[in-house]
């Protein structure tokens, strides 16, 4: 058997008995000393105490933290009186010794010879029922320290089955959640599409709502501009009464100045009368180049001839005498000419009458011009839209709180700067302008003189470049319409981009028809137009975007109205007006050369041009009552 040590848990000496004089003790020499020192201790008592072991050391099993030793006290130096006093408490219980620090050998005998003859005494007396309780106590408390162990054991194993079970269970748990996680995800997808659905349904029922409160709020409109007109003739007199007496004086000049030029134009009117039935009569000659249709034509441009607005007598004669000293310059129609003139002249004396206005009234007028332009930028190829806006406008120009020459000079140039704008609906534009214009007539003149101002080419009017009429490319570049910005002219190319604009919108105008609302400037002055552009106009790419750009806006209302006589039109721009681009011998003319002659050979003139047919008002059907239908002409 290996060394081991032994720690006791008691003093190292025990009245002046050394607990652990060799410290390297193995149990077989714990077990020899002991037997040696019972031995000394019978030999050495004149009265023996037997020193009786109850059961063997080897067989009991003892604590491997401390052992027992009893020792007998009758060799202490007591007195009688204290072995009296002692007598019961003759045999003492046993002493723990902590041997930590000593290690028990064999070897050293005579060391622990010396200690033993100096201190023959280790333990005090002890009687044998003493003892006896000792070991028995001890027995109990191994047997205790036994069960506790059995206990422990049978703890651990229920500690690990629960913890097996446990582990069990948060299995069966993770396994229930993550399945109770898959029936919520699919809870929540299903939840979501019914918040989705019912969401839709709400939002449709909100647009429905909206639709029909605007169109009962449209009605309400409506009838109360019936209720105000029926009323308006009674508050003539009293409004009448309570103007300023400024706005009283600028009516009736201008009153006067109506009744005066309506006297020039009639003056007029023979002249240009003359002048159209010249013009007539050259187209018919071209015409007659291409077909013999030379009666059928000539009707056609002289009622276009007799249907155009004139200006006043002084105006005209100004003009006349311009063209014929810059004849050679500016290449253009004399009808057209006159028209141009006159509506320029009508929108410079409207502009200077609006600057005095706005100089002596002490009113702001920008808040009516900011709505107008809204307005006109929300415009959009939807039936509905076309219509509100127009009413809108008409609402805003006949508004008594803004002087109508205001408002509709601010009509007229926002409208044409919007043709500039990429999400322009030129189409939809043209029905706008058609609708308000049926109901404020004069603001037509003002229009087609702001698209005069904007692009000469919507008059026709075509300015060729000289340099004795000319300073420079500059002042030319200027003359026919480049803008400048910073010193700078813009390029070619911005310029043509704009100049296509202008002529997308006008055609757009010309060809528009709305049931039960007249155009004022319609089919017969796009008719008009085309003739005098091809009979005075040269070719160029100024000219031949224009001519495309017309063509592909209002081809289509042309060609329906006067069939053949269009297509005889078409074979003189195929025949003359593109062979006499190709002698320019251009390559830049190349694209827009074949861009016309694919309009015309694949008669993209029979097909509705995309955005002509205002799209339907969704649910329109079932939200307008039959009681009151809308009008002809958005449907």
């Amino acid at each position: 058997m290996g060394a081991f040590k032994l720690a006791l848990r008691c003093p190292q000496k025990v009245h002046d008995i050394v607990v652990d004089p060799e410290p390297n003790w193995s149990f077989e020499s714990l077990s020899s000393e002991l037997h040696s020192l019972e031995k000394k201790l019978h030999d050495s008592c004149s009265v023996p105490v037997p020193f009786t072991k109850v059961q063997s050391r080897k067989g009991v099993k003892r604590s491997p933290m401390a052992f027992v030793m009893s020792l007998s006290n009758e060799e202490t130096e007591l007195s009688e009186s204290e072995r009296e006093e002692d007598h019961d408490l003759s045999m003492v219980t046993a002493k723990r010794f902590n041997c930590d620090d000593l290690y028990m050998s064999d070897s050293d005998s005579s060391d622990y010879e010396l200690a033993f003859d100096a201190q023959s005494y280790l333990m005090d007396e002890v009687g044998l029922v003493e003892s006896a309780l000792f070991e028995r106590s001890h027995e109990h408390h191994l047997q205790v320290q036994e069960d506790i162990r059995n206990q422990l054991s049978a703890i651990e194993t229920e500690l690990m089955t629960e913890q097996e079970k446990s582990a069990s269970a948060f299995a069966r748990i993770e396994k229930y959640r993550e399945a109770r996680k898959e029936l919520e995800r699919k809870l929540d997808t299903h939840y979501q599409r019914k918040i989705a659905e019912a969401l839709d349904n709400h939002l449709t029922a909100i647009q429905r709502d909206h639709e029909l409160k605007s169109q009962i709020e449209e009605r309400r409109i409506r009838s109360d501009a019936a209720h105000e007109e029926a009323k308006r003739k009674e508050r003539a007199f009293h409004e009448e009464r309570s103007r300023q007496e400024r706005a009283r004086a600028e009516a009736e000049a201008k009153l006067r100045f109506e009744e005066a030029k309506m006297a020039a134009v009639e003056a007029e009117r023979r002249a240009a009368k003359e002048a159209a039935e010249k013009e007539a009569t050259e187209a018919s000659k071209r015409i007659a180049a291409v077909a013999s249709q030379q009666e059928a034509a000539k009707p056609q441009l002289s009622a276009d001839s007799s249907n155009m607005n004139l200006q006043t007598q002084g105006s005209g004669s100004n003009r006349t005498k311009k063209s014929q000293t810059t004849g050679d310059v500016v290449r253009a129609a004399q009808t057209a000419l006159t028209l141009e003139q006159g509506r320029l002249l009508k929108l410079k004396e409207l502009e200077e009458a609006n600057r005095a206005l706005i100089m002596t009234s002490n009113m702001d007028f920008s808040n009516h011009e900011r709505h107008i332009s809204r307005l006109i930028r929300q415009i959009r190829g939807i039936k509905e839209n076309v219509r509100v806006k127009a009413s809108e406008l008409v609402k805003i120009l006949k508004n008594p709180s803004c002087p109508q020459s205001i408002s509709v000079a601010a009509f007229a140039k926002k409208v044409v700067s919007h043709c500039e704008s990429p999400d322009n609906a030129v189409f939809a534009c043209g029905h706008v302008i058609v609708l308000v214009t049926s109901q404020v007539p004069q603001a037509m003149d003002l229009l087609l003189a702001e698209f005069h101002r904007a692009c000469i080419y919507t008059v026709p009017k075509h300015i060729v470049y000289s340099k004795s009429a000319f300073e420079s490319k500059e002042a030319y570049y200027k003359d026919i319409g480049h803008r400048e910005d910073g010193g700078k002219l813009e390029s070619v190319t911005d310029y043509l981009k704009r100049l296509e604009s202008y002529m997308k919108l006008y055609g757009a105008l010309v060809q528009t028809e709305v049931q039960g609302v007249p155009n004022i400037h319609g089919p017969k002055e796009g008719w008009a137009w085309l003739a005098r552009f091809l009979n005075v106009l040269p070719a160029n790419m100024y000219t031949a975007v224009a001519l495309n750009a017309f063509l592909q806006t209002a081809g289509f209302v042309l060609f329906r109205k006067y069939k053949s006589q269009f297509t005889k039109m078409l074979h003189i721009i195929l025949n003359d007006f593109l062979n006499a681009l190709r002698e320019r011998e251009d390559s830049e003319l190349n694209p827009i050369i074949l861009e016309i002659q694919s309009y015309i050979e694949d008669n993209k003139f029979l097909q509705e041009p995309e955005g002509r047919s205002l799209q339907g008002q969704l649910l329109s059907s079932v939200m307008v009552p039959e009681s009151e239908p809308s009008r002809g002409y958005y449907y």
